[in-house]
């Protein structure tokens, strides 16, 4: 999944905010429970803390039980990127927001396969809609591709 390629850039400052060592993968589950539950925004620069409250409400933000080890972060995020290139945003254009709005990194690379792989999903939730005459979820999943692919 995309969310497992996605790196904070300022990984050793949120880990002097947090007061111990975490991953620099964003989505690894120390990294979303420090983030959720022990960060000392204070001891972040002004854009460090813009990014990690973003971070924050963007992907952090659900009633599951076992939050944030339920998975909705990692969904979240995909749909993110999803919503970006449906938009209108290229594979680099994405990266650059991320960096920006977050401070996450990734490849442009990997999020261009990130994108063909859904595409391929689509293609094949498109196939099964027209076999099982579920008109609404196949124009739906056409529209998705299409949307994807320009």
């Amino acid at each position: 999944m995309i969310a497992d390629r996605a790196r904070f850039r300022h990984a050793r400052k949120i880990e002097r905010a947090v007061g111990y060592r975490i991953p620099d993968l964003a989505f690894h589950g120390a990294t979303l429970d420090a983030l959720s539950s022990r960060i000392n925004p204070d001891r972040l620069d002004n854009v460090l803390r813009e990014q990690v409250l973003s971070f924050f409400n963007s992907f952090l933000k659900c009633d599951c039980r076992d939050n944030p080890q339920c998975g909705c972060p990692e969904k979240k995020f995909a749909r993110e990127i999803i919503e970006l290139r449906e938009n209108g945003l290229d594979h680099r254009q994405i990266v650059a927001y991320l960096q920006e709005e977050y401070g996450i990194d990734l490849y442009p690379a990997d999020v261009l396969s990130f994108l063909e792989e859904s595409v391929h999903v689509l293609e094949a939730i498109r196939d099964i809609a027209a076999l099982k005459n579920k008109s609404e979820l196949e124009k739906a999943a056409v529209e998705h591709i299409e949307m994807i692919e320009r």
